[in-house]
């Protein structure tokens, strides 16, 4: 990026106020809202009890709305909405308010003009603007005189947004019926932040595998005429056999992107082989500013990749900018704010002062307190994550991991080189929700394990990693006295494979899941069977001691005791009635290890509700698998810092675009010797 000190200012469309391209009305609450801003129903907390916390979180997800709508039929254009006579419409929302704080902290904008076009007289304009502490302030207001469409201007500075903050507008309607136009955020920025187009390009790498639909829909999507000057390549890595050329939706996609549309076809190296292939791509051809990582699986806003790039070019440093993820299932809903390594756990999570799984439908933006704090993050998930071509230039491509923890460690390893990540409000993808899987438990619990120990070793910065070595032994046990074997070898795996070094990671990408899959097929916990039938009736020696539910959650002293016997009484013989008859039925939001572990047997659903699994304790086999468990996290005690030193050593051969290539020969036929 150009320097920061000409003196020539140019002015930069920063953010453009949107409508639904479709006119979902399950989405109209990210785009415009009725409703009032009731802040007072979001009280501070109470008392530092865990009752106390636990009533004030359930109060903050409580609804403040009234249930008023915009009917679609309001909705007059991409830019236009109509607002109704005497109605009130606030435009503090997710895709239309103004994240002023994120572009004060990470950008040289140092303040913004707002410009909205309405039209009918009476109307009324009120600018607004949020502290981090979630309170707003009027910052000005007008009204029109004329029933011609009038166009007003408000000069915002980005100052008093050090922690946090917004700014959006209102429109209230007179006598008769207000159409607002169109609205603009501007900034003056330096002209050599301006390139030759005018703005950056972007590559976009989606790796797809047997989703043929959902990946030709997306790639019509992207067509859209706004986004295709800011397209550069759109790379669709195939690693499927159920391909997305043969579906009936590809034509209309080919249509759409023209020659931007390139179909690549390897063997199934997971996620981080496909978004590799992508990366080293653009990388080569060296055309495009950015390589943007995205799901096939999506449906995406495309102003929010425009609002991406945008905010990329106008970084006061070269920074990775991702969007959020909403449920494509219940598409008000937002999956995190933002999201970090706990350093000392070494898990992704969201922020503790965050709330997961926002329904912005029920509190909107105004009423949410938390929602005004600046988000920092460590990573954004490679659902849609744009990434400096000049980043990956330098730290490399993704890591040989298949799928999970490759875009975690990504930003990891960028933070470290002095490269932020911003997950940016106003940009973001719809995406098939992760709460109706349980990877922790299938084949995908051995990427799990093994990718965050490796991760870890590469970025911990702590002695053994943390609480990383005892977690882990705590979820094996948890895993042996629920009686899924099939996890706990899988994870035992991985942590040998970990044990083998980097040097083989790549070796290993194309045939580990079928090798996976192969050991896990031999447990009777991991063989589904989707007609209940197939499993025998339900039989107990014993009737629930005083007539207790499976869905009684035991108190914290209770799990705590059977935290300490239950491993106890897995190394005693079962029931022998248990080997016929399975002992109970277990839906899968109850099968949590304090319950599965007083059982000999059990049916237990799986999260998808496709089918189920027959679990029986089997005591051989918990000694065995849990004298392998202890031995081997004992050689990670001892082992942990030689480790840690080969896998940082190797970091930058085992991620650069020569290694890669070889991986890739086979599908490419080439080879830089």
């Amino acid at each position: 990026m150009g320097s920061t000190g000409s003196t020539t200012a140019v002015r930069r469309l920063l953010q453009r106020q949107i409508m639904p391209i479709d006119r979902d009305v399950d989405v109209l609450a990210l785009y415009v809202d009725p409703e009032e801003a009731r802040l007072d129903a979001d009280k501070y907390e109470i008392g530092g009890n865990r009752a106390a916390k636990d009533l004030n979180n359930a109060a903050i997800r409580q609804s403040t709305s009234t249930g008023r709508r915009v009917h679609p039929d309001q909705l007059l254009s991409r830019t236009a909405i109509r607002v109704d006579s005497g109605d009130r419409l606030s435009f503090g929302t997710y895709f239309n308010a103004f994240p002023a704080s994120y572009w004060r902290r990470w950008t040289v904008v140092s303040s913004v003009t707002l410009s909205v076009t309405v039209r009918g007289a009476g109307a009324m304009v009120i600018v607004n603007k949020s502290m981090a502490n979630g309170r707003s302030q009027k910052v000005e207001s007008v009204t029109t005189d004329s029933d011609e469409p009038t166009t007003f201007t408000f000069e915002l500075s980005l100052k008093p947004f050090v922690d946090g903050g917004w700014y959006w507008y209102d429109v209230v309607a007179g006598h008769g019926d207000v159409v607002v136009e169109s609205a603009e955020w501007t900034a003056e920025v330096p002209a050599d932040r301006l390139r030759e187009e005018g703005h950056g390009t972007v590559d976009i790498a989606i790796t797809t595998m047997n989703r043929p639909d959902f990946c030709a829909a997306l790639l019509a999507q992207l067509g859209e005429p706004d986004l295709l000057p800011y397209l550069d390549t759109v790379y669709v890595m195939e690693q499927g056999t159920d391909k997305v050329v043969d579906s009936e939706l590809f034509p209309a996609a080919v249509k759409a992107l023209g020659e931007r549309l390139q179909v690549v076809e390897q063997g199934n190296l997971g996620g981080s082989g496909g978004y590799a292939r992508g990366q080293l791509e653009s990388l080569r051809k060296g055309t495009a500013t950015y390589t943007m990582m995205m799901d096939d699986d999506v449906v995406c806003e495309p102003e929010g990749i425009i609002r991406a790039i945008t905010f990329g070019d106008l970084a006061r440093r070269p920074t990775i900018v991702g969007g959020h993820m909403f449920s494509l299932y219940a598409k008000s809903r937002l999956h995190s704010f933002g999201e970090i390594v706990q350093p000392w756990r070494f898990w992704w999570m969201s922020p503790l002062d965050t709330f997961s799984d926002w329904d912005f439908s029920a509190r909107n933006l105004r009423s949410s307190r938390w929602l005004h704090k600046r988000v920092d993050v460590d990573f954004n998930g490679w659902y849609m994550c744009l990434v400096p071509r000049e980043v990956i230039a330098e730290i490399g491509l993704s890591l040989p991991l298949f799928i999970k923890w490759d875009d975690s460690e990504y930003g990891l390893r960028a933070k470290a080189h002095g490269y932020p990540t911003v997950t940016l409000p106003g940009a973001a993808v719809w995406h098939v929700p992760w709460t109706d899987k349980n990877d922790a438990v299938d084949w995908q619990a051995y990427f799990h394990l093994r990718n965050r120990f490796i991760a870890a070793l590469l970025h911990s910065p702590y002695p053994k990693g943390g609480r990383m070595i005892r977690e882990s032994v705590n979820h094996q046990i948890a895993h042996l006295v629920s009686m899924q074997y099939s996890t706990a070898e899988l994870r035992l795996m991985a942590l040998e494979d970990v044990l083998a070094g980097p040097e083989g990671l790549h070796e290993m990408l194309p045939t580990r899941l079928a090798e996976v899959n192969q050991v896990r097929r031999q447990f009777t916990d991991a063989q589904l069977k989707a007609d209940r039938d197939d499993f025998a009736p339900v039989r107990r020696q014993k009737p629930p001691r005083k007539g207790r539910d499976i869905v009684e959650v035991p108190g914290r002293l209770s799990q705590l005791m059977t935290a300490g016997l239950a491993p106890i009484r897995h190394l005693k013989k079962p029931r022998e009635l248990s080997r016929e008859y399975p002992e109970a039925e277990i839906r899968a939001m109850d099968a949590r290890w304090y319950r599965l572990a007083s059982y000999d047997s059990a049916i237990v659903s799986m999260n998808d509700g496709t089918s189920a699994a027959l679990y029986q304790r089997d005591e051989k086999r918990f000694r065995e698998l849990a004298k392998r468990t202890f031995a081997i996290h004992e050689r990670y005690r001892r082992e942990w810092p030689e480790l840690a030193r080969r896998y940082r050593e190797a970091l930058p051969a085992i991620t650069s675009p020569e290694a890669w290539e070889r991986t890739f020969e086979p599908w490419t036929g080439e080879r830089d010797d």
